[in-house]
């Protein structure tokens, strides 16, 4: 992870003189659409770049310690052994990033990884997740009895409403006390972009969660009607840019939520390498928050290896 963000005090001017072209932004995803991804063996080299960003996801209300502990033994071996020894990456510790839980089941992930001998991370969501609308001392409680269950990295979830009504003060309040919560884990911060109305209320929402101490901003908890989108992306990784020239200090972003094709996950490499360079493109600054993406880049480095494409029963989740 990168050097924890020490944060700043509240720029309200800043924030106040934030607009943003909305016409530019469009035509920028489109740009970021339209090109082409690499080929054959540079494809693979990138789609493994990809499965070392990957948060390996699961959120659901079925979850249990068995599936958990599918999932952790997925990160530990996203690719089969087979295949990166044919392409001679066998040896070169390729895992996810991170698995990603809610609370109750860290405690599990954090047995599975430790019986498997894994320094993986555990990222737990919190705040309320995701929604966000439990009182605040709940979802500071939330925060806290995670990190003690072994957490080492926390994806909080802003208040959409002081965003939508411009409680800038309050919301860098809020997001501060989750940042003393979470104590020495790393903590993303969840904008819910596809609930905050504008691209404007976008970057003012990504500079006031950067100003308050996040390690990295993130687009969606997936639950939303709209998720990860390319044209948010750019706003809120322009946001990073400028934080970054502000104060020397490195942001990270997850885009999360719909990503679900190994060209898709190229795509948002070539976004991240564009606008903010080679610096970003690490899990230490970059992540995919994804639970079936796996699954597709799994198949196309199958092809690439065998020249033909396995049936998905033919790369188990575990």
């Amino acid at each position: 992870m990168s050097a924890r963000n020490p944060g700043m005090k509240l720029d309200l001017g800043w924030i106040s003189k934030v607009r943003v072209n909305t016409h530019a932004v469009l035509k920028r995803a489109q740009t970021i659409q339209g090109h082409k991804t690499p080929k054959k063996q540079w494809q693979a080299a990138w789609l493994l770049k990809a499965v070392t960003c990957i948060d390996l996801t699961t959120l659901a209300g079925d979850d249990t310690p068995s599936n958990v502990h599918r999932l952790c033994l997925k990160a530990i071996q996203p690719v089969p052994y087979h295949l990166l020894n044919k392409m001679d990456m066998h040896d070169q510790g390729v895992t996810t990033a991170a698995v990603c839980v809610y609370p109750s089941r860290v405690a599990d992930a954090v047995k599975s990884l430790k019986a498997a001998n894994s320094s993986l991370a555990v990222a737990s969501v919190a705040t309320g997740f995701p929604a966000g609308q439990t009182p605040l001392e709940t979802r500071l409680q939330e925060v806290r009895l995670a990190v003690a269950n072994g957490a080492t990295e926390i994806d909080i979830v802003i208040n959409r409403t002081l965003a939508l009504t411009g409680q800038w003060e309050a919301m860098y309040e809020e997001v501060r006390q989750f940042r003393e919560a979470c104590g020495d884990a790393h903590m993303k911060t969840i904008l819910a972009v596809g609930e905050l109305g504008t691209f404007t209320n976008v970057y003012k929402a990504s500079l006031v969660a950067m100003m308050a101490g996040s390690d990295f901003i993130k687009t969606s908890t997936g639950k939303e009607s709209v998720n990860a989108t390319y044209p948010v992306a750019i706003v809120m990784v322009r946001a990073i840019r400028d934080y970054f020239l502000c104060t020397g200090h490195k942001v990270g972003f997850k885009p999360a939520g719909g990503i679900r094709t190994a060209h898709e996950s190229l795509l948002w490499l070539t976004l991240i390498k564009e606008e903010l360079g080679h610096d970003w493109l690490c899990p230490h600054l970059f992540r995919l928050g994804a639970s079936s993406l796996l699954a597709d880049i799994e198949r196309q480095i199958y092809h690439h290896v065998t020249g033909q494409y396995a049936a998905y029963h033919e790369l188990p989740m575990a």
